[in-house]
């Protein structure tokens, strides 16, 4: 195998002069940076990490957190930054472990500890553990997906906005009864977008003139935590909510699959919203807010990037629109299927 003295000798440069072309560090002409990445193509050379280590001082490598790697927008994300850190040549180190675990608290006292990376990235980050804070005091940069702090840049969606715009569509519709599914009712284990989701919900309700009406129905945010808070919150016929706000799509899934199987039509007796365009969202035809999180884990790579380069500068959010869908779980409410007792027009007894 090819090593650095090959591709100088190659390109007619010392070793010096090709590890700064080919790492990028330090001053090299255009015109010889070409020749030495041609030379290093041609004799089949890759540097090492360690060997680009002595030159930079960096591991060119970046760590990823995250609780969890089964569901859909984790997935995206990861898949983004992954797509990113490969186009310049970075290794991924990837931390996984649910919220409260031992595996969580390992995860931050001893792994995370030994800073075997150049910057972290950070997804669905719990406010009230604090971990974004530890995370900052590592001392390497640190970029947020759905969510931002204080010391660290983030990527996301306007999660409260989001919210706020489906709570106002079903609200536009003549509902009343809007109930918002899925997230821990003590905050301890919500994230936090999924805790500005929730604040949208209430603040569009209470604008409305529905603060009376506003009903928080935890659950776990997944597609089986969502089906089993709806069975529970739909099967009380005389309390039944004609619509709901789910905290993402696959809570909102999980709640149409339990209307079908309670008998209750969507969306002619109940309308659901969710948010995310998950990739079953079509498939169920699901009312919903777009985001796009394959493009955040990419964005967030560059963040990092910025970062690295220019230690610095201010912290920056990048806030990705987040469009209404419109399918077929949402409809105007019908008085007279309505399955809730008093329930009439918007603004009236």
């Amino acid at each position: 195998m090819a090593g650095i003295a090959d591709v100088a000798r190659a390109a007619g440069v010392s070793k010096s002069t090709a590890s700064r072309a080919l790492t990028g560090s330090g001053y090299v002409s255009a015109s010889t940076r070409t020749r030495v990445r041609d030379a290093a193509t041609a004799l089949g050379y890759v540097p090492t990490t360690s060997a680009v280590s002595l030159v930079t001082g960096r591991t060119q490598t970046v760590g990823v957190v995250m609780p969890s790697l089964d569901r859909w927008f984790f997935a995206q994300v990861l898949e983004g930054v992954q797509d990113a850190l490969l186009e310049r040549q970075y290794d991924l180190a990837l931390y996984g472990a649910a919220p409260e675990s031992a595996a969580r608290r390992e995860m931050f006292e001893h792994f995370l500890a030994r800073k075997r990376f150049d910057g972290l990235i950070a997804v669905g980050i719990e406010p009230n553990a604090r971990e974004l804070e530890r995370l900052v005091a590592f001392g390497k940069p640190v970029v947020t997906v759905g969510g931002d702090g204080v010391g660290a840049d983030s990527v996301s969606i306007d999660d409260e906005a989001a919210a706020r715009i489906a709570t106002d569509h079903l609200i536009g519709l003549g509902h009343r009864q809007i109930a918002f599914l899925g997230g821990d009712p003590d905050g301890r284990r919500t994230s936090f977008g999924d805790g500005r989701r929730l604040d949208g919900y209430r603040g569009a309700m209470r604008d409305a003139g529905l603060a009376a009406s506003v009903r928080h129905v935890p659950s776990e945010v997944t597609l089986p935590g969502g089906y089993g808070a709806a069975v529970e919150l739909l099967g009380d016929r005389r309390t039944r909510p004609t619509a709901l706000v789910g905290v993402c799509d696959e809570v909102a899934v999980g709640a149409v699959i339990a209307a079908r199987r309670l008998g209750i039509r969507v969306p002619e007796r109940l309308s659901v919203v969710g948010i995310d365009d998950h990739a079953y969202a079509e498939m169920f035809s699901l009312t919903t807010l777009q985001q796009r999180p394959h493009e955040q884990g990419r964005a967030a790579v560059q963040l990092l990037m910025w970062q690295l380069d220019d230690p610095a500068a201010p912290a920056r959010h990048l806030s990705e629109s987040s469009p209404l869908v419109v399918r077929n779980s949402t409809a105007p409410i019908d008085d007279q299927a309505s399955a809730v007792i008093g329930v009439g027009p918007l603004g009236t007894a």
